[in-house]
């Protein structure tokens, strides 16, 4: 019996690869829930007579969900398992999904993405982690690799939410309906193979877990706010993207199509899957540096967009982007890849996606009220000006690190290395 180490139970488990891809698999669900409603949430205003705050409000309480759950399981993998975490996790998805496809009116939709913020708060750290572990062993640098794995799941959830939810609205019966069911599906079957995954846990089983705040070691905290600040910047792309671009593509298209929408807002997410394998091989350091300065672009691409009503330039922000989330998302991941040790990875994973998340839900809570009260267009302004600062305070951040020469780490705090 294995104590204070990772133990691994293989019985009637899938091997290394094939976990591997699961575990990917369960990545790409949080981005795939995410984004599963946001072509809909037009149709839900018309139907229902919503206002930008209701819709915001609706997109805005799974992130919240998603901190608070983060909150107070943020370390749980790390006693019970990623597996079983994971089961909890899609557990809880599923369960909002169905409630989604279901939903008769408003309040349904509020508790189905609660439900949708429990399991993504549940699953996203330790299906991180887990994909960190599966990816060792494996040819080349396993953090780069499982960085690289991690944002092509990502990017692959939120492309099939969006081109497969636009073409079911679209061209299929029950549009507010459908696509849910579709993807309650495929999180059934996500589930079952994830209960086929190995059993492994990675601290002392004689420890008593009880909740509390995610925990990041003193020697991981100088990499964790550097990839915080980064992970935060990628994250809150989203509220643009998936609260409020729905309407301002609709607005620039001219299109009731939700698959033409549903295209030219997936362009977000094919750029980013690949970029992300473009760069596999840059340092932290440079995805860092390239990621903050295509995001702060973007962002005023988008403003500039809105303001001319060009959709050319829209679709231009929308590849500049996209390329930032990539290159921010894949250095923050290696960088905590790197820095943190196995028994606390995924403590530190869920601290990184709750700071995430809650500066997601800030944001969108907070412009679903402007959008509202002054309009969509200040609105979109003020959130792209958001995303600028938290560019260039990347950007600084990154600008302060310098390549490492004590550690097989590519990019370290200054202080953390000793004079070349």
């Amino acid at each position: 019996m294995l104590s204070g180490k990772t133990a691994l139970v293989t019985e009637a488990s899938l091997g290394r690869r094939a976990s591997l891809f699961v575990s990917a698999g369960v990545v790409a669900h949080t981005l795939w829930t995410s984004a599963a409603p946001a072509l809909a949430y037009r149709l839900y205003a018309d139907e229902w007579h919503l206002n930008h705050t209701v819709t915001t409000g609706i997109f805005a309480i799974y992130p919240v969900v998603v901190v608070l759950t983060l909150i107070g399981f943020g370390d749980i993998s790390d006693h019970i398992g990623r597996r079983a975490t994971m089961l909890m996790g899609l557990g809880a998805s599923l369960a909002g999904t169905v409630l989604l496809a279901a939903a008769p009116d408003v309040l349904w939709l509020f508790a189905a993405r609660t439900l949708m913020g429990v399991g993504v708060g549940l699953s996203a750290g330790p299906s991180t982690a887990a994909v960190v572990e599966f990816a060792a062993g494996g040819p080349g640098d396993s953090s780069r690799r499982a960085a690289l794995i991690a944002t092509v799941a990502q990017a692959a959830g939120f492309a099939a939410a969006l081109l497969l939810g636009g073409a079911l609205i679209a061209y299929a019966p029950w549009p507010t309906h459908l696509s849910f069911w579709v993807l309650t599906m495929l999180l059934v079957l996500l589930f079952v193979a994830t209960w086929f995954l190995p059993r492994h846990t990675t601290t002392d089983m004689s420890m008593v877990w009880r909740p509390r705040l995610p925990f990041v070691p003193p020697n991981v905290r100088k990499a964790f706010a550097t990839a915080s600040v980064a992970m935060m910047t990628a994250y809150t792309h989203g509220v643009l993207i998936l609260s409020l671009g729905g309407q301002v593509a609709h607005d620039l298209i001219g299109s009731p199509n939700a698959l033409v929408n549903g295209a030219v807002l997936s362009l977000f997410a094919i750029v980013s899957g690949a970029v992300s394998i473009v760069a596999r091989s840059l340092t932290a350091r440079t995805a860092l540096t390239l990621g903050a300065f295509a995001s702060a672009t973007g962002m005023g691409l988008l403003a500039t967009a809105v303001a001319l009503h060009r959709l050319p330039i829209f679709l231009l922000a929308a590849t500049m982007a996209g390329a930032g989330y990539s290159l921010l998302f894949l250095s923050a991941l290696q960088v905590i890849n790197t820095a943190t040790p196995a028994q606390h990875r995924g403590a530190v994973l869920s601290a990184l996606y709750l700071l995430a998340y809650l500066s997601m839900g800030m944001v969108a809570i907070s412009l679903g009220i402007v959008a509202t009260g002054w309009g969509l267009r200040l609105a979109t302004d003020l959130g792209a000006g958001v995303i600028a600062l938290l560019s260039l305070a990347t950007l600084a951040l990154a600008t302060a690190m310098r390549p490492s020469t004590c550690s097989p780490f590519p990019l370290a705090p200054v202080s953390a290395c000793s004079n070349p």
